[in-house]
């Protein structure tokens, strides 16, 4: 019997500010048991609605510089606010190897770490409608001072400049829609022809020696002749 590839799938997730890709992220947990979010580590505040350990990993800039010396992160970066944000390499592997796809909601400068490191990742880039989309629901949320809203529209307008660095862009301007389109590309990668070729490949010798002892097989050879 072929086996199936063991080794899971690792599926980066980025996008600009206001994108909804947060929703869109938990939706599609929600829905497909098989993937996994990494939790993030940050230095940054936790907000009222934030739950640590399950939003994300809280510690302070002292603890988070020790965690970079010890080498515990895939990647790193110190963004927004002057504040660290990192996902943790012991988690991630653990996950991968146990055959869970791996979630990493990170943005454009972790996407670059993590494919360095993982050539196979999926990069998927989510998508306002239109910058004036962006705009507005900023505005919308009723947060932040202008200047902090200004610094993450062009955080957001920089970004959209690297999306050439992804392998696909889904503009969530319908919510299951962009599910869909995400769910569709995560089965479709799981198809392309290297990575069966790998499957094929890891058990070749397996698959002769089945061919070599099965009779029936045999046999019907034997009735084409």
């Amino acid at each position: 019997m072929i086996k199936s590839k063991t080794y899971g799938e690792l599926i980066v997730i980025s996008g600009t500010t206001c994108a909804g890709k947060g929703t869109l992220i938990r939706e599609l947990l929600a829905r497909n048991p098989n993937l996994n979010l990494s939790i993030s580590y940050t230095s940054r505040e936790k907000r009222e609605n934030e739950i640590d350990g399950k939003d994300y990993y809280f510690v302070d800039d002292q603890k988070f510089e020790k965690m970079i010396k010890e080498n515990k992160f895939l990647e790193y970066a110190k963004v927004q606010y002057n504040k660290y944000y990192g996902t943790p390499k012991k988690e991630v592997k653990q996950l991968l190897e146990q055959g869970k796809d791996v979630i990493l909601e990170i943005d454009v400068e972790g996407a670059k770490q993590i494919k360095e490191q993982f050539p196979q990742t999926i990069l998927i880039f989510i998508m306002a409608p239109s910058m004036e989309e962006v705009k507005r629901r900023i505005k919308t949320r009723g947060t932040e001072t202008k200047e902090q809203i200004i610094k993450r529209f062009k955080v957001a307008y920089n970004e959209i400049n690297e999306v050439n660095k992804y392998n696909y862009v889904v503009v969530n301007d319908n919510l299951e829609e962009a599910i869909k389109k995400v769910e569709a590309i995560l089965i479709s990668e799981k198809c392309r022809v290297d990575r069966i070729e790998e499957i094929y490949m890891e058990n070749e010798e397996e698959i002769i020696h089945e061919f070599l002892i099965d009779k029936e097989f045999d046999n019907t050879i034997n009735e084409i002749e």
